[in-house]
C-alpha cells in the first residue's frame, strides 16, 4: 500500500478525541488571557489598524485566510477584502508594504519567491498554520496494478505512456501545474532529470477544469495520470490507495539536493510542506499581538479537506465560506480564544517571545494527518 499514513484525510474519531484533549490542556492556560480578551477596558492592540490579506486564485485557500482574518478582528484590527495574486507577486507585494500577510506560503516550495522577494531582510517567515502536506504523481489503481506502474521513471517506456494518452500525440498526459504556483517548476525538473520529454506532456492551465476532466475520465474507466497536493478535495474523491496510488521517483532531483524521501523510503519527489505565514517584516516589528497569532495558529489538513469538499458539493459562495469559517471558531471555541489570549499577552509591556504553551502544543497535535 502506498505511503498515506502521513496524509490520511479522515479521522474523525481520533481527531475528534485529540480536540477534546487539546480543549481540556487549553482550559488550564486559558482564565487570564480569557478575561483579558473579554473585557474591552483592556484595549486591543489592533485598534485602528487596517490588514491587508493576500492568496491565490485557488479558492480553497479562502477558508484558511479568512479565518485568520476573523482572529485579527478580535485583536482589533480591521482586515480589508482578501486579495487574490498569484504567488510571487504576492511576495513582492508584501515585501512592498502593499500587503500585509500570505497566510499559505508553501515552505519549502516557495523558497526562492521568499528569496527573491527580499528574504528575512523585508519578510518573516513565521509559524506552522498546516501540515505535512503531501505532493505528487498519482495513476489510477487498476492501471498502476495490471502493467505494475510504481514509479514515475516507468512511463520512458513508449507502450506503458500511450496507455495515458489522450489528445493522440502517443505521449502520456499528465494534468499538471498552473504557472506560478511553484509546483510547476519542479515538474519541469522532473521532466528533464527522470528524462520524461520523449514520452510525457505536462499538461497545464486551469488546474480545476484539467482536473475535473480527468476524474471525468476515471469514471469512464479510463487511466488517468495527474499532479496533486494535500490539503485538496481532489484526494476525497480519487483516495489514495483505494481508486488511484502514489508514483514513486528514481531518485530526488530536488534544487541543492534537499531530500524529498519519506519515513518509510518513500520517495515522491517533492519536499513534504508545511503552509507558513509570509508577513511584512516592519509591520511584524510593529504588532507582535498579531505574530503571536500566527506563531500559535493551528489548522487540520483533515479540516481544510473538509471545507474544500463542501466547496466542490457547491458551497463555495464568499457567504458559504464565511459560514464555514464561523462554524469552525464555534466549534473550537476554547482553542480559538486560547489564541487570542496568547497574542494579547503578547502586546503587554514586557512581554518578550514567549514559548509555545500546553494549549499550543494540545492545538498542534490534531494537525498532523
Amino acid at each position: 500500500m502506498q505511503h498515506i499514513e502521513h496524509f490520511k484525510l479522515t479521522y474523525k474519531t481520533k481527531r475528534k478525541f485529540q480536540w477534546l484533549s487539546a480543549l481540556a490542556l487549553a482550559a488550564l492556560t486559558l482564565t487570564t488571557g480569557l478575561a483579558m480578551a473579554q473585557t474591552p477596558e483592556a484595549g486591543l492592540p489592533g485598534k485602528g489598524i487596517k490588514v491587508q490579506a493576500l492568496q491565490s486564485a485557488i479558492a480553497e485557500e479562502t477558508f484558511q485566510t479568512m479565518l485568520v482574518d476573523r482572529a485579527l478582528e478580535k485583536l482589533g484590527y480591521e482586515p480589508q477584502p482578501i486579495k487574490e495574486v498569484e504567488y510571487p507577486t504576492a511576495h513582492i507585494a508584501i515585501a512592498n508594504g502593499d500587503a500585509t500577510f500570505l497566510a499559505v506560503h508553501w515552505d519549502p516550495l516557495h523558497q526562492d519567491y521568499y528569496d527573491n522577494a527580499g528574504g528575512d531582510a523585508r519578510l518573516l517567515r513565521t509559524g506552522q498554520y498546516a501540515g505535512p502536506a503531501a505532493q505528487g504523481y498519482l495513476v489510477d489503481k487498476a492501471t498502476a496494478e495490471k502493467y505494475n506502474i510504481t514509479n514515475i521513471d516507468q512511463l520512458r517506456d513508449p507502450e506503458l505512456a500511450r496507455l495515458f494518452d489522450h489528445d493522440g500525440d502517443g505521449k502520456a498526459d499528465l494534468t499538471g501545474c498552473n504557472p506560478g504556483w511553484g509546483c510547476e517548476a519542479m515538474i519541469e525538473r522532473h521532466m528533464d532529470a527522470y528524462k520524461l520529454r520523449a514520452t510525457v506532456q505536462h499538461v497545464q492551465g486551469s488546474y480545476s477544469a484539467l482536473i475535473a476532466d480527468t476524474i471525468g475520465r476515471y469514471k469512464r474507466g479510463e487511466p488517468i495520470l495527474y499532479y496533486t497536493w494535500t490539503p485538496y478535495w481532489v484526494s476525497g474523491v480519487l483516495v489514495p490507495g483505494k481508486d488511484v496510488v502514489w508514483l514513486q521517483v528514481p531518485f530526488s532531483s530536488n534544487p541543492e539536493n534537499a531530500n524529498t524521501r519519506l519515513d518509510d523510503g518513500s520517495d515522491y519527489g517533492f519536499s513534504v510542506n508545511t503552509t507558513r505565514f509570509v508577513v511584512n517584516r516592519a509591520w511584524a516589528d510593529a504588532n507582535p499581538a498579531a505574530v503571536r497569532l500566527f506563531e500559535v495558529m493551528r489548522l487540520p489538513i483533515a479540516d481544510i479537506n473538509a471545507q474544500n469538499e463542501r466547496m466542490r458539493d457547491g458551497e463555495n459562495t464568499q457567504a458559504d465560506i464565511a459560514r464555514h469559517t464561523e462554524g469552525w471558531i464555534k466549534y473550537h471555541q476554547e482553542l480559538f480564544d486560547s489564541w487570542i489570549a496568547q497574542a494579547l499577552a503578547a502586546a503587554q509591556p514586557g512581554a518578550g517571545a514567549a514559548a509555545p504553551d500546553a494549549t499550543q502544543a494540545a492545538a498542534q497535535a490534531p494537525a498532523q494527518p
